[in-house]
């Protein structure tokens, strides 16, 4: 049996895409199971009483190394912001290539707690910097201190002792351009490093309250249970400046959506299934339900999602425990044919992710495809004629041309960079200032605008002319090319219009990092937690690879 794709044109709207959660593609997950084999080390670990200093961790194999390299400062708790525009942290990280001498830590110290405006080189890779949780992170010092573990309920309402506020790669600020590196296998899969800073990060929060506790009392203090340990991860507040990296990276996204549902193709296609992978389907989903409701949210609309998920989760089980032959061909196909008719959108890609959990074989070869050269579909095939531009923006944008921009609704936001947070936002077109500065991410209308240009054009006449007059819409003939080729690269909904939800697009990406659980505070920004259930770095080595639903 040939299972069809998914229709680009369903897949890629907002409310489907902010429906994703994260799965065996998810890239915490899979840089896990790609270094689990490696060798993990805490090379250095110079922190004074009080937890500060430098502090080193590797991971090898062979001959290659990265390290971590941890610098935590003291700051004034006024001193303390989250923005952007902060100058001081709590701590700050660098991911090294190789094994860093005194030189280095000596040169890294000067520099790496300066963030943006320090001065790093190509053996830097990746750059981070974080700030504790000063609640739980000064209540389990001080229970740790006392010889007991901390309260529990209070760790798992917000699942962190750090939060990070940034992680950059890829030449920022000096680190390493992604060409000398791009080409390592082991780093093959998209944002290793990061994960890698990431990962190692939570080790060192865990290590540092730790000895900040055995100091304070050196005869009663005990150590974090590593089942504590085990139960939280990093956190992150993400907002509007995650959104634009939906748009600018086309091919990028054509690369996850398209790993995505190919996966689910391939297990739709599977004839038949064994017990093993049916009790491991029937096991996760089950053990899930524990993740959900553990969820901690103000939201309305998030409490409504979850409310819905729970409910249509519910539904499913009983259908596949009173209904469902496992026995008869095509399981999965069936399965994901009920819920597309019978459930939510949430559930829908719930579920989906679900149903990668049995099937790795499938899963592993189809993460080494979710990176992309990006460089090399960025020119335009100027030689193209008007005619062929037409009908790709027909074939490819058809629920984009329905839109009518002339009215309000459909174009009241706009985005545009704070000057004071040095951040991407997004404003009422209609009730406030600004709108000149907007940045090129409404491609509904600029697609539509093209469109409406095309058709005053003869049919022959060459891209290369046609852009020597409409120089202004160089942007979207590019993308219009490129979904030419990758179906899944272009949002197909307006991301412009009064019924636009920004942290839709948030939770696509984080989805794909791997987030377990989404927070929102606002339709605009929300909390996350990285590697929360995740093994430690000592259990890497026999770790379960559903770990995500068995905590």
């Amino acid at each position: 049996m040939n299972v069809e794709l998914r229709d680009p044109n369903i897949v890629m709207k907002l409310s489907r895409l902010g429906s994703f959660h994260q799965s065996k593609l998810s890239f915490l997950r899979s840089f896990l199971n790609e270094f689990k084999d490696w060798d993990y080390k805490r090379d250095l670990f110079n922190l004074d009483k009080n937890g500060f200093g430098v502090a080193v961790y590797s991971f090898k194999k062979k001959e290659r190394v990265y390290s971590l390299v941890c610098f935590a400062n003291k700051i004034n708790d006024d001193e303390r912001s989250d923005r952007v525009i902060a100058t001081k942290w709590d701590a700050a990280f660098t991911l090294y290539d190789g094994e860093p001498d005194k030189n280095d830590i000596e040169r890294l110290k000067n520099e790496v707690p300066k963030q943006e405006i320090g001065r790093l080189s190509y053996k830097e890779l990746t750059l981070s910097r974080a700030n504790k949780s000063l609640r739980v992170f000064d209540h389990v010092i001080e229970s740790l201190s006392n010889g007991k573990q901390p309260d529990l309920d209070l760790l798992g309402k917000v699942g962190y002792l750090y939060r990070t506020t940034a992680v950059y790669g890829s030449g920022k600020f000096g680190l390493a351009d992604r060409f000398r590196i791009k080409n390592r296998e082991e780093i093959n899969g998209p944002f290793r490093l990061e994960m890698m800073l990431v990962y190692l990060v939570r080790q060192f929060t865990f290590d540092q309250v730790n000895h900040v506790a055995k100091n304070k009392n050196p005869d009663k203090a005990v150590s974090l249970d590593p089942k504590i340990c085990k139960n939280l991860g990093i956190g992150n507040s993400t907002g509007l400046g995650m959104a634009p990296f939906i748009v600018n990276h086309p091919t990028l996204l054509n690369n996850w959506i398209l790993s995505r549902e190919t996966a689910l193709k391939k297990i739709r296609e599977i004839k038949s299934i064994d017990v093993g992978d049916k009790n491991l389907f029937k096991s996760c989903l089950k053990s899930s339900i524990k993740n959900i409701t553990s969820w901690n949210t103000e939201s309305e609309f998030q409490q409504k999602k979850i409310k819905d998920l729970l409910r249509d989760i519910q539904k499913f089980l009983d259908f596949i425990e009173n209904k469902f032959n496992f026995e008869e061909d095509y399981p999965f196909n069936r399965i994901y044919l009920w819920i597309e008719k019978e459930t939510c959108e949430e559930c829908i890609e719930y579920v989906v992710s679900i149903m990668m959990e049995p099937f790795g074989k499938i899963i592993e070869p189809l993460v080494k495809q979710m990176s992309s050269d990006e460089d090399q579909y960025f020119s335009i095939p100027t030689y193209r004629t008007i005619n062929e531009l037409r009908s790709i923006i027909q074939d490819r944008y058809s629920n984009i041309l329905s839109i009518n921009f002339k009215e309000k609704k459909n174009q009241k936001k706009f985005w545009f960079i704070s000057r004071n947070k040095e951040e991407p936002r997004i404003a009422d077109r209609f009730k406030e200032q600004g709108s000149d500065l907007e940045q090129p991410l409404a491609i509904a209308r600029d697609i539509k605008k093209l469109y409406e240009r095309l058709q005053l054009s003869k049919d022959d006449q060459t891209v290369d002319k046609f852009l020597a007059d409409n120089s202004d819409l160089r942007h979207v003939v590019r993308r219009a090319f490129i979904v030419e080729k990758f179906p899944y690269s272009e949002i197909q909904d307006n991301t412009i219009s009064e019924d636009m939800v920004p942290i839709d697009m948030l939770r696509l990406k984080l989805s794909f990092f791997g987030a377990l659980k989404f927070d929102p505070r606002s339709d605009k920004w929300l909390r996350i937690c990285m590697f929360q259930g995740a093994p430690l770095p000592d259990d890497l080595k026999n770790y379960d690879d559903h770990w995500v639903y068995k905590n």
